[in-house]
């Protein structure tokens, strides 16, 4: 049976990256950098300026600023879907910024796929960038640039879509007011978690973390548009800390940990089978989706295991249950890697694959080595993942991608072969998850407990702060913090997994010392 006309396909992907250290490095700004890969995903098709004149929807990915992570001294365009479209000569007739996450690139690019199975645009183009390393590198050199730009969506008749930042049940007041606000920081207490359900000491568990990342850093130091030179590195120069691998947040030390200082950029461009065949877009540059499905998780605190990911693999069970392939029959992966236990908990735990798959866990390098892109490192993964495919016809490729804090993920199945458009799964499987009861959480801590996860966070190279989590003997979870540095110093010189503390509730967070 044939497809519907209004199938959407992917026609076009493009990347670019910036390093300050190359010949001819200038320092684009987000939008010129979007529109450098935007440029080069309309090129990609083969059939760029029918593709371009096509363009009625235009979508991009937040970022780092936009999600208030970061602020950027130069100023930046008000409205990035638009800064980047008027830079392609595009008049789109919809605009779209998407929300936080790394999942955010498939639900952008769901939300643009929708329309065109509807028959409400025939074509859009989806980006996104990072100039992280540039911003820190002009400031450190005391240049400045003028970012700053405004489009009024009103004045030329575009529908403007701002999603929000979409932050709600990221963290929870008790998690911030214990240092649990950074990445690094709630993924590490996620990795110990892990390590604690598993029973394995710090010295094996560091180096399953090596051995998971090693085969990532070949990818990268293969791949042209890695943020910066990469080498292969073995197991034991990734996971074992020293002077050009200090401690960020145990139990990573530098190596272990995103990489977000990147000038990068990534695009798609979606059509329908009609649009598509009208601009003459050759037919082996189409990409399907087959599955996809996105999910949320608990509340940090409220997770009844904080080592697992029950979202993630719920959602990528979906996706390869939509396509009607198995894990097996994938002849490409990508698994988000900002850092191990994402990676632990989706392939290796959730699927049961090896770290040394000779598939690879990646297509791109990962964010540690490839680049950490901001909310957009998936679209990267997707990019790569269609040019995969379209060197191996009928074969299927998976991308995960993970959100926040362990918060949120998105899976997708992508193939050369035709089908009809599946739409992302979402939905029903949030009903399932939201069923599980929250782990109940003792509303003043005080007396005896143990330690069920932790960190210790670092300050250039020096122990800081120590963050717990654990049971109370009467019940009930509790989460403590403290600087005094004499029990800091006990939780690096002894495993504190499962060790006994004294919580005392405090007015703003509880604190703990050891019984």
């Amino acid at each position: 049976m044939p497809l519907s006309e209004n199938t959407p396909v992917i026609v076009g992907v493009g990347q670019f990256v910036e390093r300050v250290d190359n010949p001819g490095y200038v320092g684009l700004s987000f939008a010129d950098l979007a529109a450098a890969a935007a440029r080069e995903a309309l090129a990609d098709t083969q059939a760029g300026a029918a593709v371009a004149a096509q363009v009625q929807a235009v979508g991009s990915i937040r970022t780092f600023e936009e999600s208030g992570a970061m602020q950027v001294p130069f100023g930046r365009a008000d409205k990035l879907p638009l800064a980047v479209a008027r830079r392609l000569g595009i008049k789109p007739e919809v605009a779209i910024l998407e929300k936080v996450g790394g999942q955010s690139p498939l639900a952008l690019l769901a939300d643009l796929g929708n329309r065109i199975a509807t028959g409400a645009v025939s074509a859009a183009l989806m980006f996104g960038s990072e100039a992280i390393s540039t911003v820190r590198h002009l400031v450190a050199k005391g240049e400045t640039r003028d970012w700053a730009e405004s489009d009024d969506p009103d004045a030329t008749g575009v529908e403007w879509i701002d999603k929000g930042r979409g932050f709600e049940g990221t963290l929870s007041a008790a998690s911030i007011a214990h240092g649990i606000r950074a990445p690094v920081t709630a993924y590490a207490l996620c990795e110990n978690a892990r390590r604690a359900r598993l029973g394995l000491s710090r010295e094996a568990y560091a180096e399953a973390m090596g051995k998971l990342f090693a085969p990532f850093t070949k990818v990268a130091a293969a791949n042209r548009y890695s943020a910066a030179a990469v080498k292969p590195m073995s197991a034991h120069e990734i996971a074992t800390p020293g002077e050009r691998n200090r401690m960020i947040c145990d139990p990573y030390p530098l190596k272990l940990v995103s990489r977000d200082q990147v000038n990068q950029a990534a695009a798609l461009v979606l059509m329908s089978i009609k649009a598509a065949r009208a601009a003459r877009v050759p037919e082996t540059r189409w990409i399907y989706l087959h599955g996809a499905a996105l999910a949320n998780e608990r509340e940090l605190l409220e997770r009844p295991d904080i080592g697992a990911y029950p979202a993630a693999n719920a959602a990528i069970a979906a996706a390869l249950s939509q396509a009607n392939v198995t894990a097996d029959a994938i002849a490409a992966f990508d698994f988000y890697s900002c850092f191990p236990v994402p990676v632990f908990n989706a392939a290796i735990d959730g699927l049961g694959l090896a770290a040394d798959d000779p598939r690879s866990l990646t297509v791109t390098g990962g964010l540690p080595y490839f680049g950490g892109a901001g909310n957009n490192y998936s679209t990267h993964a997707l990019a790569s993942m269609v040019e995969i495919l379209r060197g191996k016809p009928g074969a299927k490729g998976l991308v995960g991608m993970n959100g926040g804090f362990q918060s949120k993920y998105g899976a997708a199945v992508l193939s050369s072969d035709p089908r009809e458009w599946p739409g992302c799964l979402s939905a029903e499987l949030q009903a399932e998850l939201d069923a599980v009861p929250k782990a109940a959480m003792a509303l003043a801590p005080q007396g005896n407990g143990r330690i069920g996860t932790y960190t210790v966070t670092f300050a250039k190279g020096v122990p800081e702060q120590a963050i717990v989590i654990g049971e109370l003997d009467t019940g009930g979870r509790f989460v403590a913090t403290t600087r005094d540095a004499t029990t800091v110093a006990a939780m690096l010189e002894r495993d504190p997994l499962g060790r006994p503390v004294v919580i005392t509730t405090g007015e703003k967070a509880n604190s703990f010392a050891f019984d």
